[in-house]
C-alpha cells in the first residue's frame, strides 16, 4: 500500500470518527434541551392540556404569563416585583464582585505588600471550604446586624468573591509589567490602570467571572429563603417556589414562571458566549 493511500484512508477514518462525534454531541444536546423545550411548550398551554397532549399539540397562548403578572397579585404573589428584586440583587452583586475582584487581584499580582502569601493561601482555603458551613454563622451575623428581611441580607454576604479574585489574579499575572509602566508614565491612576488596561486585556476571564456570578446570584435559592419572609422583597426563585407549594394546581403559571426565571441567563449567555468560550479555553490552558 502506497504512502498516499495510507494518508487517504487515515483522512477517511478521521472524517468518519468526527461525524460520529458530531452526531453524538447533537444527540446529547437534544437530550439536555428536551426538558427545557417541554417546559416552554407547557408554559404556553392551559393546565388541563399539559399532561394530556403531546409536546407540540394543544392550544398555545400567553394566558399563563398574563396570569403571573395580573391575577397573581390577588394571591399575594407579586411576580413582577419579584422579577425586579432579582434583577436588583443580581446586578448589584455582579457589579460589586467585578469591582472588588479587579482591585484585589491587581493588588495581589502587581503590588508587593506584607502578607501577600497569607492572603493568597486564605483565598485558596476559602474556595475549598464548602459554603454551606458558613450558613448558620452568616445568618447569626445578619440577624445581629438587624438586616433580616432586607435587601442588604441578600447582597452583603456576596459583595466579594474569593473565586472571582482568584480567577482575575491568575489572568492579571500574565499581563506584562511594561504596560503598567507605560500607563504610570502617562500618570494613570490605579482605577484607570485596572479598568482601562487590565480588564480590557483580560476581558475573557472577566466575562467568565461576571457570567458565573450573575448565574449563581440569579439562581440562588437557599440563602434568600432563609433571610427573606416578606413576599414584596423575595427574588423570583423564592417566590416561584412558595407559589408552587401553595398553588401547585396552577401548573401552567408555574411553568411560565420557570421560563421567565431561566430566560435572562440564556440571553446573557448568547450575548457574551464569545468571551465565555475564550475564557474557558484560557482557563483550561
Amino acid at each position: 500500500m502506497s504512502f498516499l493511500n495510507k494518508i487517504s484512508i487515515g483522512l477517511k477514518k478521521k472524517t468518519f470518527g468526527s461525524w460520529l462525534i458530531t452526531i453524538a454531541m447533537y444527540t446529547l444536546a437534544l437530550t439536555w434541551l428536551y426538558p427545557y423545550i417541554w417546559m416552554v411548550t407547557a408554559s404556553l398551554k392551559p393546565t388541563s392540556e399539559i399532561y394530556n397532549t403531546s409536546m407540540f399539540s394543544g392550544n398555545f397562548s400567553l394566558d399563563n404569563f398574563h396570569f403571573l403578572f395580573d391575577s397573581a397579585e390577588k394571591l399575594d404573589r407579586p411576580f413582577f416585583t419579584a422579577l425586579l428584586n432579582s434583577f436588583f440583587v443580581t446586578l448589584t452583586v455582579t457589579f460589586s464582585v467585578l469591582l472588588t475582584s479587579g482591585y484585589i487581584a491587581y493588588a495581589m499580582t502587581k503590588i508587593q505588600f506584607k502578607g501577600h502569601k497569607q492572603l493568597n493561601n486564605f483565598l485558596l482555603f476559602q474556595m475549598v471550604l464548602p459554603g454551606m458551613l458558613l450558613t448558620i454563622p452568616m445568618f447569626v451575623l445578619i440577624k445581629q446586624l438587624g438586616l433580616i428581611n432586607s435587601y442588604s441580607a441578600m447582597i452583603l454576604p456576596s459583595l466579594v468573591s474569593g473565586w472571582g479574585v482568584f480567577m482575575m489574579a491568575q489572568a492579571f499575572k500574565g499581563t506584562p509589567n511594561d504596560y503598567l509602566d507605560a500607563a504610570k508614565l502617562d500618570r494613570a491612576s490605579m482605577s484607570q490602570i485596572i479598568f482601562k488596561l487590565m480588564v480590557p486585556l483580560n476581558k475573557s476571564i472577566v466575562a467568565i467571572v461576571g457570567l458565573f456570578t450573575f448565574t449563581g446570584t440569579w439562581d440562588n435559592f437557599m440563602w434568600p429563603l432563609i433571610v427573606i419572609s416578606d413576599v414584596d422583597k423575595m427574588p423570583l426563585s423564592v417566590l416561584l417556589a412558595t407559589f408552587n407549594k401553595q398553588f401547585g394546581e396552577y401548573v401552567g403559571p408555574v411553568m411560565a414562571g420557570s421560563v421567565i426565571q431561566t430566560l435572562p441567563l440564556i440571553i446573557i449567555f448568547v450575548i457574551f458566549r464569545k468571551y465565555f468560550l475564550q475564557g474557558m479555553s484560557l482557563s483550561l490552558k
